[in-house]
């Protein structure tokens, strides 16, 4: 799928598993602008030459031989512009039933939808598709997702539709990908609703705090919805194990933990967040109403918005204290010529080191040097695995100086970490890391369901729901 989907940053930073932290920047994160990165609102990662739809190369490589690249379905012939018979509703989105369908009833806005679909530029170029897929291996099926998270055209079109029916929609830039990565312009979808799944109800109060809840000098207001049996409440630099859901103040579901618990950061989220939790005990449910200023914007470049989140604190994860030399590297750390610095913390017990062609499973934590935790694996209640060879620098370097079992700590001056990366940790920065095990192929773990692709983001780790 592509984009149509719209995901905002908090979710995303939420969900994350901050690898991202200590991944080097990627030219090409996703291979195209499938409707999971198309309907799904934009997570800033821009197409690839070459790659996915819209390539110009007539093949694509796989495995060392060529393989025709799909070309995907002709435009409808009324793709330039809505027919004259087209429904047209007061947001400017026209919509035509090309099948009508056997259902009764209509998908709601926080629903979950299993579609075909596939996707066309006005110009007439499909750059999407369930149906025809124009990734190379990738096999045509059904696709399921929720229309909280994709874009306004569709959330509105699909929720005219009823189970069985196939509908046009010409979706106006507006409600589509004005401003963000994407495709631009008007665009046109013919979609097939196949079934829905009803998601959550929106709390009553999801558009303000009532009169009876607590609030702080910032602005958070708080209710306890059910009394916790812990004593301790979590600290900044602790996970925490929770049942959750983030709302928009209309009603709109963000994000949620869904079947089953998430274990998420205290810290590099949103303000709110972080406050909210730190106020809970395990046990305890409350709902936090986080107003703009300490909320988080949908999407790079966006203004922040107030939301409102469910959460339930299932367990808190104790999380690893700052370094008291985070600030510099001590006199018995070992500095290399280009600058790194380590200090091994406790000896490990193999005797083989990796290399570059190896991955490692590790635990591990990463500060600034002001000491503001900015990612940690031990806040997400699982290690991470990774490829050597994909980390910035300084981690790469560090890692084939260690053995199995080892712990160490890394002193990353900025030219082998981001070097001024937009968005990323700026200056040294500080990590502990933990080799549990050594393993011959390459690969990646992320722990957490956060969004794939992530070299090149931020390595901040995000809480439960997303906004």
């Amino acid at each position: 799928m592509g984009r149509v989907v719209a995901v905002t940053a908090l979710s995303a930073s939420l969900k994350r598993g901050s690898v991202a932290a200590i991944m080097k920047p990627s030219r090409c994160s996703f291979p195209a602008a499938s409707l999971l990165l198309v309907l799904f609102a934009p997570l800033g990662v821009s197409g690839c030459k070459g790659h996915g739809a819209g390539a110009p190369d007539a093949q694509a490589r796989d495995g060392g031989l060529a393989v025709a690249v799909p070309t995907g379905l002709p435009a409808p012939a009324d793709v330039a512009a809505p027919p004259g018979d087209a429904a047209r509703t007061a947001s400017g989105l026209a919509s035509k039933v090309l099948t009508p369908g056997t259902g009764t009833d209509h998908p709601g806005p926080n629903d979950s939808v299993k579609v075909d679909y596939s996707g066309w530029t006005a110009e007439g170029k499909m750059f999407d598709s369930s149906v025809a897929p124009l990734q190379p291996g990738r096999k045509a099926a059904p696709v399921t997702m929720s229309l909280s998270r994709v874009i306004p055209g569709w959330t509105e079109g699909v929720q005219l539709m009823v189970v069985g029916e196939k509908r046009r929609l010409w979706i106006p830039e507006e409600l589509a990908y004005k401003g963000r990565s994407g495709p631009q312009g008007m665009l046109v979808f013919d979609i097939q609703l196949l079934d829905f799944t009803p998601g959550p109800k929106a709390p009553p109060d999801v558009a303000e705090a009532p009169s009876d809840a607590e609030k702080t000098k910032d602005g958070l207001a708080s209710k306890v919805t059910q009394k916790g049996t812990g004593t301790t409440h979590p600290q900044a630099n602790d996970g925490v194990r929770v049942n959750y859901s983030i709302w928009q103040t209309d009603g709109k579901l963000i994000d949620a933990s869904k079947d089953k618990p998430a274990a998420r950061p205290v810290s590099g989220f949103s303000e709110g967040w972080a406050e909210g939790l730190k106020l809970m005990v395990v046990g305890e449910k409350r709902t936090l109403w986080v107003p703009s200023t300490l909320a988080i914007p949908p999407r790079p470049g966006a203004t922040p918005a107030a939301v409102t989140m469910l959460v339930e604190l299932l367990e808190i994860l104790p999380g690893p204290k700052t370094p008291s030399d985070v600030k510099a590297p001590p006199k018995d750390s070992i500095v290399e010529k280009d600058g790194l610095a380590t200090k091994v913390l406790a000896k490990g017990t193999g005797t083989a080191h990796p290399t570059r062609s190896n991955s490692v499973t590790v635990k591990y934590a990463g500060w600034t040097t002001d000491g503001k935790m900015f990612d940690s694996s031990y806040t997400r209640g699982e290690p991470a695995t990774l490829n050597v060879a994909a980390v910035i620098p300084g981690w790469a370097e560090a890692l084939q100086m260690m053995v199995e079992g080892e712990k160490r700590r890394m002193w990353i001056p900025e030219k082998l970490a981001y070097a001024g990366k937009p968005g990323a940790p700026a200056g040294m920065l500080v990590f502990d890391v933990e080799l549990i095990k050594v393993l011959d192929a390459p690969r990646h773990t992320f722990p957490g369901p956060g969004p794939g692709g992530m070299e090149g983001h931020p390595p901040m780790p995000l809480p439960p729901p997303s906004h």
